[in-house]
């Protein structure tokens, strides 16, 4: 029998095909093996680096002798500084969940969130409500929350409609290089204007001072920031899964043509998820001022890479993820460099490596990633 005949027939093609399925039947099993030692390599490096760490800790704790309230103390501080980047990171996760971009000018979106901040608390100074009752004072810390986030809300607003909209449809890098333009163009114009000195937040007796648990003394400005951060989180998670704008911003980033055709106005819900990002940093930067006690050009450069880090950490548009991976991170810088022992100045070489080994051996991130299945 000829093998033109065969073709003819069809036989051709189905010989063809049997063999690609039976090669592929040896095939997969080598491939599913391999994969599967090479994730037990991974987590055997992984299983060994956090031995070695945890070794390196004890020896250092053993040599220098730290009591146990000088730990609490540093994860008092861990939790401070997770909460600062928890805010401004849910804001990096709500933008890429929708339009899978990295907002680097978010840190920026901060810092003009506590110059904003700093000037509100100026003028309710000089009206004299932060010497009045306890009451009045509460209400006016509000009131300079809420400028705050208005004026960090504005400024990403402004930022999606002039630097990303018209690059909406053009390959990712070049959204990105517009993110950092943005960056660079706040920070420089805030320093033009303002000048290099930082603007001095002046704490009001209500939120000076804290209190103690035992040993371990609590600032009133570090439970303000952690107890916010686990407020607005829970607040976003519900606006997102559980009211119609949240479902339309599920939508959009599921599928951005398919939730145009259905009648969501997408450059709406793109605006809104700006609004409440920018809100979360805008928060964020006020409370950073009251704790840290000023505000200056390049205040939210570093803390907007770390939370970068952070949100990358728990798993990109995850919302969960981005508290987690924040809290971890924060702690991790805290703690992390008395425990290595090695200088305080360190710690941003302990964030950094903590991504890259989340990197390698966990992309998608300690919760995972959050994104459909059409962008991934």
């Amino acid at each position: 029998m000829s093998l033109s005949y065969l073709c003819r027939r069809g036989t051709c093609g189905r010989l063809f095909q049997s063999r690609i399925v039976s090669q592929s039947l040896v095939v997969t099993p080598n491939l599913q093996r391999r994969a599967q030692t090479a994730r037990w390599i991974a987590r055997a490096i992984a299983l060994l680096i956090c031995a070695l760490v945890i070794v390196r800790a004890i020896t250092v704790s053993l040599a220098e002798g730290y009591p146990l309230t000088f730990w609490a103390s540093q994860l008092v501080n861990g939790l401070v500084l997770g909460g600062v980047y928890a805010l401004v990171a849910l804001g990096y996760t709500l933008v890429y969940g929708i339009l899978l971009m990295i907002n680097f000018a978010h840190g920026e979106v901060m810092m003009i969130g506590g110059v904003a901040g700093f000037f509100a608390l100026q003028l309710a100074q000089a009206l004299g409500w932060m010497r009045g009752p306890a009451g009045l004072v509460a209400v006016a810390l509000l009131i300079v929350m809420g400028i705050g986030m208005i004026g960090a809300m504005l400024t990403g607003v402004t930022l999606e409609r002039i630097a990303y909209r018209p690059l909406r449809n053009a390959p990712r890098l070049v959204p990105l290089i517009s993110a950092i333009g943005a960056s660079l163009f706040l920070q420089y114009s805030v320093l033009l204007v303002f000048g290099v000195s930082p603007l001095v937040y002046q704490r009001p007796a209500l939120i000076s001072g804290g209190f103690r648990i035992g040993p371990v003394f609590i600032p009133y400005t570090g439970l303000i920031i952690f107890v916010t951060s686990l407020a607005l989180m829970g607040a976003l998670f519900v606006i997102v899964q559980r009211t119609r704008l949240g479902r339309a911003m599920r939508a959009v980033a599921a599928d951005r043509d398919t939730a145009a055709l259905m009648g969501v106005d997408v450059n709406q819900i793109i605006t809104f998820t700006f609004l409440l990002g920018s809100a979360l940093a805008g928060a964020a930067g006020v409370m950073l001022g009251f704790h840290n006690s000023v505000i200056k050009f390049n205040s939210g450069f570093i803390p907007g890479l770390k939370a970068f880090t952070a949100a990358v950490m728990g798993g990109i548009g995850n919302i969960p993820g981005a508290m987690v991976g924040a809290l971890v991170l924060g702690i991790a810088e805290s703690i992390g460099p008395s425990a290595l022992g090695i200088p305080a100045e360190y710690k941003d070489i302990i964030a950094f490596v903590l991504l890259v080994l989340v990197l390698i051996f966990r992309p998608q991130g300690l919760l995972g990633e959050a994104l459909a299945e059409k962008k991934v």
